[in-house]
């Protein structure tokens, strides 16, 4: 889709700027989704579920030459998945029918390396069928997750023979299991063989068998929002230019800060409709390991995950891999739940209903009525364009407030640049002679914002629009109340070992906690009440809630919070590095200091060595060592390291054979914390670190943390 035009007709007025921006304004808010991008963005919630040969061999990414025979699931439960994301609150699950190792969940025809050969069911099962059985069942879209790269089949690098093994597979996915409504393709290539994929033969069979689907990242419809923290930009434009057209893109770079303001459009020969889906995994890894159990996120970062992507013009993705057994783990369903009944407290109950809307600036056939009437395919707006036009909202009766939501009528474009929320405040009346507060501002809103501020009571709303492309558009407002509950409380720990406990609110029965692995509760024998901070030099897991009062209150106790630490840092020193860019603050002892704001750089001025570089570490004392970690800088990915080596000692001389070598998978957009078990324990005092390879090809490495497993 190139141009497209719009419901509304765009513009009665110019706006006050020269002809060519006027143009280009006018040009990119005619861009409008298609029917199946516009249904798509309306689930808002879905769920990714990423589960195979990784999921029993605790790998991010295989190898393909896995036995089949290693995949065997104990208890598979599709309904179990379906019924957490109900509960959740998605509205649709992606499966992850077959990953880069190429081992597919279905019995296919045209492989020998899927379920058909292993000894779950007999080889008579199949995971497709029993996941899109489930969701339909439990009135869930379904979708599927192809990868392009595959490092079993023989034929991958032969282009030709390659596409037609590719198109046979993706057939069989299209036509046995019922309506596709998403089909997700990624650009990884963890074995590169020169193989060359026929997208558009891709996208014709599917546009041919599943007309409705939408086709993710390096297809027509979506694409990936550049990062898998969870969060979109600043400002997320779903319009985007192109040096081609669709059906010829080379599909540009999609990370940067800014994909679609008007100077990056002002030289695009064509703009294309292509909104943002944000993928993210419920724990640090993408497939299930038990070492991660205890790494489920937190309701507060989920919530923040949620504002950020479903209130900020994109669709959520959130990934829940299963178990061994074949089920979502205790913990994910426990969040799970947690989220959908924080988000159907927040907004089940719409407190702007009744309002009265009225504006100065609207066009006679598009009132602010329309604004407020629970429709989204009508909307208010302009007769022309005005400078600043402002809509407000008068409740039927005064409201705690702390959430708006806005929307844009995609269907005729998106258009705001820039916008603000303000409340009427009679006290602040009372005292700067004008009642109307800002509490939130922002630049795009397209299909959904939400606008978050600490609650206030207001019987008035008013949305101004500062900037917008055209004349602006609302065709939903909404005003919600996030449920009143204690956030999880943080537990850090410093170089020496010393554990603090810390709460964001004011927690009235003050905080409990346990370090045996049971849960904190009132009144239990493991359980201490926190009063100051401890030493833990040896690691161990603390577990910790907030409580609001001793009697029981309207506030219910905050979440759980859990973190588990290994061996401190006290005793540590840098025995030798072969490189640093210590007078840039950037030396080597920041890789030992427990702070993770803080990095170690290779040299990069006046020179700039060349891998391979190393870290040598002395631990103080002789330790069992069972792996280590590496968390990579979380600034960006300038130094992140992929291929890697650890190597044990006794005396820092002797070093023999590496206690682990390999590449921190897919390490560029999921920049967690990375944890490497050895093949085998090894005693050692002194551990070597050996960066071989970094993310972009460059010289240098960079470590915010790197630390052992000893527990």
């Amino acid at each position: 889709m190139l141009l497209t035009t719009a419901l509304l007709s765009l513009v009665a007025a110019v706006p006050p700027a020269d002809a060519a921006t006027r143009e280009l304004m006018t040009r990119a808010a005619a861009v409008v989704p298609s029917d199946r991008q516009l249904a798509w963005q309306r689930l808002e919630f879905q769920c990714f579920v990423h589960f195979g040969m990784n999921t029993f061999t605790g790998r991010e990414w295989g190898e393909g030459n896995e036995d089949p025979k290693l995949f065997n699931p104990t208890d598979l439960d599709a309904n179990q998945w379906a019924t957490a994301a109900k509960a959740a609150g998605m509205n649709a699950m992606v499966l992850v029918a077959k990953h880069h190792d190429g081992f597919c969940l279905w019995p296919s025809a045209f492989t020998e390396h899927s379920v058909r050969n292993s000894p779950w069911k007999g080889g008579k099962g199949d995971v497709v069928r029993e996941a899109s059985d489930a969701c339909k069942a439990h009135g869930l879209k379904f979708g599927v997750y192809l990868s392009p790269a595959d490092s079993h089949e023989p034929t991958y690098g032969q282009s030709d023979k390659y596409n037609e093994y590719f198109l046979n597979q993706l057939r069989e996915l299209l036509t046995n299991y019922g309506p596709i409504h998403e089909v997700w393709f990624d650009g990884a290539t963890p074995k590169d063989k020169g193989q060359v994929y026929d997208y558009q033969a891709w996208y014709k069979l599917i546009r041919e068998l599943q007309p409705d689907a939408v086709i993710f990242g390096r297809g027509p419809d979506l694409r990936w929002v550049g990062n898998e923290g969870g969060h979109g930009r600043a400002s997320e434009w779903s319009v985007i230019p192109l040096g081609a057209p669709i059906e010829e893109c080379k599909w540009p770079d999609m990370t940067g800060d800014d994909l679609g303001s008007l100077e990056k459009l002002k030289d695009a020969k064509y703009l294309h409709w292509y909104p943002a889906e944000t993928d993210t995994s419920i724990r640090p890894g993408w497939f299930w390991r038990a070492s991660e159990d205890a790494r489920v996120r937190s309701l507060d970062d989920l919530l923040n995950v949620y504002y950020n992507s479903v209130g900020n013009n994109c669709v959520l993705l959130l990934n829940v891999p299963p178990d061994s057994r074949g089920r979502f783990h205790e913990h994910d369903v426990a969040r799970l739940k947690e989220l959908g009944n924080t988000l159907r407290g927040t907004f089940g109950t719409n407190l702007a209903a009744g309002a009265k809307a009225s504006s100065d600036a609207s066009a006679s056939d598009h009132p602010a009525a329309n604004a407020a009437d629970g429709n989204p395919d009508t909307c208010w707006t302009t007769p022309d364009w005005e400078n600043e036009p402002t809509i407000v909202f008068a409740l039927p009766a005064p409201q705690e407030v702390s959430v708006v939501m806005l929307q844009e009528h995609l269907a005729s474009g998106q258009r705001v640049e820039k916008f603000s929320i303000e409340v009427w405040d009679a006290n602040q009346w009372a005292t700067a002679g004008s009642g109307w507060r800002e509490v939130a501002s922002g630049t795009t809103i397209g299909y959904k914002k939400l606008a978050r501020f600490p609650a206030i009571q207001t019987d008035r709303v008013r949305v101004r629009f500062a900037e917008s492309r055209v004349r602006p558009t609302l065709a939903e407002f909404a005003l919600y109340a996030e449920l009143v509950r204690l956030s999880a409380p943080t537990i850090t720990r410093d170089r020496a070992g010393t554990v603090t406990i810390s709460t964001a609110q004011p927690a009235a029965g003050g905080v409990l906690y346990t370090l045996d692995g049971s849960e904190p509760k009132v009144g239990a024998t493991t359980t201490s009440r926190y009063e100051k901070s401890f030493p833990l030099p040896a690691g161990g897991v603390v577990q910790a809630i907030a409580i609001p009062r001793d009697a029981a209150g309207d506030i219910p106790p905050g979440q759980i919070a859990l973190a588990a630490f290994d061996v401190c840092k006290a005793k540590w020193k840098i025995a030798s590095v072969s490189s640093e860019q210590a007078g840039a603050g950037e030396g080597v002892k920041n890789a030992i200091d427990d702070n993770p704001g803080t990095i170690w750089h290779t040299r990069y001025s006046p020179d700039t060595p060349t891998q391979p570089h190393e870290v040598v570490i002395d631990l103080g004392e002789t330790l069992t060592l069972k792996g280590f970690t590496y968390l990579p800088r979380q600034n960006g990915p300038n130094g992140c390291i992929v291929k890697y080596e650890c190597f044990t000692s006794l005396d820092g001389t002797t070093w023999g054979a590496a206690a682990a070598a390999g590449e921190f998978p897919n390490i560029k957009n999921n920049p967690v914390e990375q944890r490497i078990t050895f093949a085998k324990p090894a005693t050692g005092r002194f551990v070597k670190f050996v960066a071989l390879s970094e993310v972009n090809g460059q010289a240098w490495a960079s470590a915010a943390e790197l630390g052992v497993i000893t527990r």
